[in-house]
């Protein structure tokens, strides 16, 4: 799988890893103490995304460095990197991050930042800086993947009367079942306000109101009998399998080989997603601070991220890599124009500024009896 684009890709990457300073240290480097050398630490997300990883770039960055590369799974948020930073001992190296988590992450001091003018150019020699999507190029961390929360339903379960639109998964009188979805206020609470007829522009503007909020958390009181809660991205297939739920919020990439390859009776509804960017950062204080960069700037090449199509349906964030994604696999990107339609773009710099204030808010929802913030029903 290693092709002559991934050896340049990496022959550059060393050679700038020799020429300019790959992150910005707070510290001189007489200050510094070397740690023994230690193989690198990769920390995703499991399941389907993470066999994407290992077989797009991580197997052949092994092959290619000669460097070995361990992969753990975390689901998310900061709490393990805070504690690693804050006990100064870091033992993970490169983190796929949902990017609010990034940002935050980033201004809280828990991650490196990185000079993006060390990534090499794409296959058509277009300047990194003008390859990557808007928003991919962060001061602490590379998008690397578009991905989106979906609505996966399952057919023969709902029969005749398969969803349509958003506002059916809030509709349990005329789709009856069971509904999964995360414990996160992220997506939940966007969710709620599109199925109420907020158009998806003023949604984050709509929750910026304690009437807003209420709103949101008022249509939620109606599902909420029927919700299974979920944590893990491999979490709402295992639902859809065994029966437990009829339609469930899923990482679109999570359903594409059941779906396609395996032929579950599994469908998407698009109407409504909700994508966003997931990028790699680097934890503060890791002592593999040039071989994390390095392994990033081979990661994000426009040939691996083109590869990374062929075993789950999440959109490159380099532009040059399109080109080399199969026709038959761009329907099934988030980013597919027939896929946008009512889509949103996730507010990350809303989310990373509001997030754990409003999962304490929807924690207490979730405690009480459903009545909204307020207490009233709705």
């Amino acid at each position: 799988m290693a092709s002559c684009r991934g050896i340049g890709a990496l022959a550059l990457s060393i050679a700038l890893l020799t020429s300019v300073p790959a992150i910005a240290e707070d510290e001189p480097a007489e200050d510094r103490v070397v740690a023994p050398t230690k193989e690198l630490t990769i920390v995703s997300w499991g399941g389907a995304y993470t066999r994407s990883q290992m077989l797009a770039y991580v197997k052949p960055y092994r092959l290619l460095s000669g460097e070995w590369v361990w992969m753990e799974t975390y689901n998310g948020g900061l709490k393990e990197i805070r504690e690693q930073v804050e006990t100064e001992n870091v033992t993970w190296d490169v983190v796929d991050f949902e990017l609010s988590d990034l940002i935050r992450g980033c201004r809280e001091g828990l991650l490196e930042t990185i000079d993006h003018g060390t990534l090499p150019p794409g296959d058509d020699g277009t300047p990194a800086a003008d390859d990557f999507i808007p928003g991919a190029f962060t001061p602490c961390g590379v998008g690397q993947t578009v991905w989106s929360t979906v609505v996966a339903y399952d057919v023969d379960a709902l029969g005749e009367s398969a969803p349509s639109s958003l506002a059916d998964f809030f509709d349990v009188d005329e789709f009856p079942g069971k509904r999964g979805l995360r414990r996160d206020p992220r997506v939940v609470l966007e969710w709620a306000l599109i199925a109420d007829g907020v158009a998806p522009e003023d949604v984050y503007a709509t929750l910026e109101t304690e009437d807003g909020l209420e709103q949101a958390f008022s249509v939620m009181d109606g599902i909420k009998n029927h919700i299974e809660w979920w944590e893990a991205g491999a979490d709402p297939l295992r639902l859809l399998d065994s029966d437990e739920v009829v339609m469930t919020s899923a990482w679109n990439g999570r359903m594409y080989r059941p779906i396609v390859e395996d032929g579950k009776p599994y469908a998407i509804l698009w109407d409504g997603q909700i994508w966003d960017i997931d990028s790699w950062g680097i934890v503060k204080g890791s002592d593999n601070l040039h071989k994390a960069l390095d392994f990033i700037r081979f990661a994000t090449g426009t040939g691996p991220l083109a590869e990374q199509t062929k075993y789950i349906s999440y959109g490159p964030a380099r532009l040059s890599s399109m080109a080399l994604v199969a026709e038959e696999t761009k329907p099934h990107l988030p980013t597919a124009p027939e896929n946008l339609t009512l889509a949103l773009q996730t507010d990350a710099e809303w989310w990373a500024t509001n997030h754990v204030a409003l999962t304490d808010k929807f924690e207490e929802w979730l405690a009480s009896g459903g009545r909204g913030l307020s207490g009233s029903a709705r």
